[in-house]
């Protein structure tokens, strides 16, 4: 029996297993890196044990170390979660050999499953040789031989652009699995990304838990997920679950497991095994009513599955919030996580809370939100309102994006699921929310009695002008124009039609239309003020010169390494709008810097190795001049 056990990841995924273990009895050990010093998985945990560094390959990446912290700590077993080692056979084996029970597949299994180029050839499936790829074979996709999450991925619509994204995507690999094997194969357009949850024990058992649907992606990661997969024909699905427990058998898989399909024109094609348990896997345990952790670890404890595998009830779906910009390019965001409050009824998996910081280092997801709902109509509603309903003060997320998603007749209806959503409705879906004119109002009202409150002050028989308020928000910027009346109260004069109802410094009722709307306020010392759903930014009244930036200069859009610079580039050079000029490195992802527009590189600040923050000059273009249009 499993009595101590160290998970050998971090954030979400650890939290996770950590409640499973709690419920079980099962006393439990974190491992952290200095970056994850205060992180709510090392809070969580009954131990923790320091791997020095901040990088993954300094830390998350070692397992020498990590075996020896599970060593160090008394634990008997080790889980690995999902990426870093979770499916390194190496890894597997080095457990093992220190008398340490795995929580997953045999050592074997993950060598013919994990690695996705040998998988295929255990399927008769050869991917495409790099050095004969031809203008016929367009577009491929460069893929990460190990690991998963999108990382070490590329569309190749060019064939001149082939060579570079070989090399970028297996930086990203090596970075972030160290491994930086890569392979191409053929991309198929808009297909549906379409998997299998198997269980498997030692006994010859095998459970296929149905299917999900994880279409909706950026960046080749996943962003909402569901189960079951919505209209399926009957003969598809079969064919999947067959599929799935042939390739189980075939190299005597043990423990959870999942089977990835893209399907496009009725068809399935085989993507990979991921030998390892899913971040998507709660959908399944919500409509299997299984716990995979708990049973993750009875199989390996031995334990015999019952041979019927248990029937599914309703519908589940999971949504991914990411601390991230998707109006602009998907980009990573760090800072203090000030407030984290999700409405009850929703399950919630993750790896912070309120007051904790998030970091440069790991990948931008804060946490995973999931409903049950007998229907998946009821499932859709459930979730999108309880996504509108979360509060969440801090950096930008995608919160916003997921409700537009939920809600799109595209998604909602199922009539159109594929990967190719995004691609086709990202500007509609990151049009700003309405009500940003009354946040505003709201904000400058609650400003305006706080202010009230410290100093005094109020209506005076000499009126002065109006009291002005600028803010910032995702549609653009909010003046706001207001004056204090005889009764202690506001008028509004701009936007017109707004009749104040209520005001205090942390919440605000405003009646427009005959409809009377209340709002809760908090503002943060930084100017930035969040009023329900809406993050403001209040816009100083004079604008301060050291804040301007010289026409052309390229600011870091968020903080991270830089890992790269394109080959000799140096001031002074030609470049070309588009033209990659260097890639920084922030939340395991690659990032391309190009020039935004043709000109001359008249200075560059960049250097591989070098940190940068948010904003940062990383180097300027200067376009070229044109003629000025003759009269």
């Amino acid at each position: 029996m499993i009595s101590r056990l160290l998970v050998a990841n971090r954030g979400e995924i650890a939290c996770r297993v950590f409640r499973t273990c709690r419920d079980l009895g099962v006393s439990t050990v974190a491992v952290y890196s200095d970056a994850d010093a205060g992180a709510l998985h090392v809070r969580e945990a009954d131990a923790a044990v320091r791997l020095p560094g901040a990088a993954p390959s300094e830390t998350y990446l070692r397992g020498d170390l990590i075996v020896k912290a599970a060593l160090a700590a008394g634990a008997d077993a080790v889980h690995p979660g999902y990426g870093f080692l979770s499916e390194n056979a190496d890894f597997a084996r080095t457990v093992i050999d220190a008398g340490l029970v795995w929580i997953g597949p045999p050592p074997a299994a993950i060598e013919a499953m994990a690695s996705k180029t040998r998988a295929k050839e255990l399927l008769g499936i050869e991917p495409l040789d790099p050095a004969r790829v031809a203008e016929s074979d367009l577009p491929v996709l460069v893929k990460a031989a190990a690991g998963g999450g999108g990382r070490g991925m590329r569309i190749v619509r060019e064939l001149a652009d082939l060579a570079g994204e070989l090399e970028s995507a297996s930086a990203e690999a090596a970075s972030a699995f160290g491994d930086g094997e890569v392979f191409v194969e053929p991309y198929v357009e808009d297909g549906r990304h379409v998997e299998v949850q198997l269980l498997c024990d030692a006994h010859g058992t095998v459970w296929a838990l149905g299917t999900r649907d994880c279409s909706l992606q950026r960046r080749h990661q996943k962003v909402i997920e569901e189960a079951p997969a919505p209209g399926l024909p009957a003969a598809l699905e079969a064919s999947l679950l067959d599929t799935a427990v042939r390739a189980a058998k075939a190299v005597g898989y043990v423990g959870a497991g999942t089977v990835e399909f893209l399907v496009a024109d009725g068809r399935a094609h085989f993507l990979e095994m991921n030998t390892r348990l899913q971040v998507e896997h709660p959908v399944t345990e919500e409509v299997y009513g299984v716990d995979l952790v708990a049973l993750q670890l009875a199989v390996a404890e031995g334990a015999k599955l019952p041979p019927e595998t248990p029937a599914p009830r309703g519908h589940a779906i999971e949504a991914r919030l990411y601390a991230e910009d998707p109006a602009r390019g998907w980009a990573p965001q760090t800072g203090a996580l000030r407030l984290f409050d999700v409405p009850g009824g929703v399950r919630l998996d993750t790896g912070y809370a309120s007051g904790d910081a998030i970091g440069v280092h790991y990948d931008p997801m804060i946490a995973k939100l999931t409903v049950h709902a007998p229907t998946r109509d009821g499932a859709v509603r459930k979730l999108a309102r309880a996504l509108e309903r979360t509060r969440i003060h801090g950096p930008v997320t995608n919160r916003d994006l997921l409700v537009a998603s939920l809600r799109h007749p595209e998604y909602a209806t199922a009539d159109r699921l594929d990967t190719g959503f995004y691609d086709r409705n990202l500007p509609a879906l990151t049009t700003a929310p309405g009500g940003g004119d009354l946040a505003a109002v709201a904000a400058a009202l609650a400003a305006a009695s706080a202010r009230r409150g410290r100093f005094g002050g109020g209506w005076r028989n000499l009126r002065s002008q109006d009291e002005t308020r600028t803010y910032g928000g995702t549609g653009g910027d909010h003046e706001v124009r207001y004056r204090p009346t005889r009764d202690g109260g506001y008028e509004v004069t701009a936007p017109e039609g707004v009749r104040v109802v209520a005001a205090t410094p942390d919440r605000v009722s405003l009646e427009t239309a005959g409809v009377v709307r209340h709002f809760d306020v908090t503002a943060y010392e930084d100017g930035t003020v969040h009023v329900g759903g809406h993050r403001l930014t209040a816009r100083p009244r004079f604008t301060d010169p050291r804040e301007q930036t010289a026409p052309g200069s390229l600011l870091a859009p968020m903080p991270g390494t830089v890992v790269r610079v394109a080959d000799g580039l140096a001031v002074g050079d030609a470049v070309t709008a588009g033209q990659p000029l260097l890639w920084l490195e922030a939340m395991k992802m690659e990032h391309r810097v190009t020039a935004p527009a043709s000109g001359t590189l008249t200075a560059l600040h960049a250097a591989p190795g070098r940190q940068v923050e948010v904003g940062a000059l990383l180097a300027v273009v200067q376009t070229e001049e044109r003629p000025e249009a003759q009269s």
